[in-house]
């Protein structure tokens, strides 16, 4: 399977919240894996943390992003 190139961010908003559900659902289903000793790559749970890392930074850098925009606004 041939990793796509796209980041989070060239993603809207709605898809990053999408994929971020995904992928929390996904290192659900590896942590019990896991558990289950049926887990057959332990790197999974890793790239699965760090996928989920990088939708929540894209998401939190598009918060503070909107509340600055918001600050200039009502400065203005």
């Amino acid at each position: 399977m041939a990793k796509s190139t796209t980041t989070a961010a060239d993603l809207d908003t709605a898809t990053i919240v999408e994929r971020l559900a995904e992928e929390k659902d996904r290192l659900f289903k590896l942590r019990v894996q896991h558990a289950t000793g049926t887990l057959e790559n332990n790197a999974a749970l890793r790239t699965a943390r760090k996928e989920i890392a990088r939708y929540e930074t894209e998401l939190r850098a598009r918060e503070i992003e909107a509340a600055e925009a918001l600050a200039q606004e009502e400065k203005a």
